[in-house]
This record gives C-alpha cells, sequence and structure tokens, in this order.
C-alpha cells in the first residue's frame, strides 16, 4: 500500500449553490458533480482544474453546520503562477480577512490568505520548489 495523492479536501459549508459559485468565479474552479449523500441529507460538491489525478475540494452540505471554525478546515491552499497579479485581482473582490501583503519565506515561496464564504482560510502559494 502506498498514499499516492492528496485525492480531495472536504469544506464544510452553509449554502452549496453560493460556495460553488464563489470557487468558480473567485478560484478558478471548475465545478464537476454534485450529489446527494446515501443518507438523503448531505449534498455534496465537488470542484478542480480537470487535470488527470488532481486533487479535487469537496463541499459538504448538510453535515454539522454547528462545528467551529477550527473545524471546518484550517486552510486550503492552491499553487499560482503569479502571487503578485491575484492579490491585487483578489483585492479587488469582495472578500474577507484578505492578508494585508504577500508573505516571503525564507526559501523565497510567497503566500497570502483570505477568508471563503464559510469562513474558511484559503492561501494562494507561489513556490520555488
Amino acid at each position: 500500500m502506498a498514499v499516492l495523492k492528496m485525492e480531495h479536501v472536504g469544506v464544510m459549508v452553509a449554502n452549496l449553490e453560493a460556495s460553488i459559485r464563489f470557487y468558480e468565479e473567485v478560484i478558478g474552479l471548475k465545478h464537476k458533480g454534485t450529489l446527494l449523500h446515501t443518507n438523503g441529507v448531505i449534498r455534496l460538491a465537488f470542484l478542480g482544474f480537470e487535470a488527470l489525478n488532481e486533487t479535487e475540494v469537496e463541499l459538504i452540505e448538510g453535515y454539522n453546520a454547528g462545528l467551529p471554525q477550527e473545524g471546518k478546515v484550517h486552510h486550503l491552499a492552491f499553487t499560482v503562477d503569479d502571487i503578485q497579479a491575484e492579490f491585487t485581482r483578489i483585492k479587488g473582490l469582495a472578500v474577507q480577512q484578505l492578508d494585508e501583503e504577500i508573505t516571503t519565506l525564507p526559501n523565497g515561496s510567497r503566500y497570502f490568505f483570505f477568508n471563503g464564504l464559510d469562513g474558511e482560510r484559503i492561501e494562494f502559494f507561489e513556490t520555488t520548489r
């Protein structure tokens, strides 16, 4: 047995349709499909960039809206090719808790954070690795 890749990151959301729009319009993901869980209550939506074997984002509606912030997900990190251009673009959108500036790590990688619709932290990351 071997772990091959990260399959998906699950994020609990309050409104599935609103969150799908957010991840499509702000992040640039494509909605790949929505399904109703076999329990008949939870709805799931999967989003990605359409690459083979990519890691997807799974949005989960109806699981437990009362979880504390720490229980949703700490953050989702997305690789970007031009951190400055993305920072400028995101500054022009109505997102919450956008970092005031881009942070540069000792290895030269750069990142910034902002919130999704349900308070989940999203990181845009430009790597030097």
